[in-house]
């Protein structure tokens, strides 16, 4: 049986890998973590309110706020009025900011690929399955370890 804390190594050595790439990724289209992130939704949702993005990203409208506003000034999304409400405005990419999601889509595209092309499919489910469970497990500890002990 593998030691625990070998496991757990590689967990960790995989997300700095993950880390790593992503900070490729942002060095290469000049965007922080947050502002890929905020332009992965869009490219899911499409064009969307502040609201629904600070939502989706879990974080305050205030913040989304100003990551939008950066997003805007570095010509990636723009704000459009909201067809059925005129208090509203849509987040929208920009030619450039929908190249970049494409960018972002066909570089997770290749790696999955790169990854687990050759991976039997078997092997590859099985790998599944104990990755989901272990995330899943990992956020139950964390929003655990926030919600501090059940009182006695």
């Amino acid at each position: 049986m593998p030691d625990l804390t070998d496991v757990l190594d590689h967990v960790l050595q995989l997300a700095h890998l993950v880390q790593a790439d992503l900070a490729r990724f942002e060095r290469e289209q000049g965007l922080t973590t947050s502002r890929v992130h905020l332009l992965w939704v869009l490219g899911t949702t499409g064009p969307t309110t502040q609201q629904v993005l600070a939502s989706a990203l879990d974080v305050t409208p205030r913040n989304v706020t100003g990551l939008v506003d950066g997003l805007v000034a570095s010509g990636h999304v723009t704000r459009e009025p909201h067809p059925g409400d005129r208090r509203a405005t849509l987040v929208t990419t920009t030619q450039l900011g929908s190249r970049a999601v494409h960018d972002l889509r066909a570089s997770h595209a290749e790696l999955a690929a790169r990854l687990f092309g050759d991976v039997p499919e078997r092997r590859l489910a099985t790998f599944d399955q104990v990755l989901a469970a272990t995330v899943q497990r990992f956020a139950d500890l964390v929003e655990d370890d926030a919600t501090g002990p059940a009182p006695s």
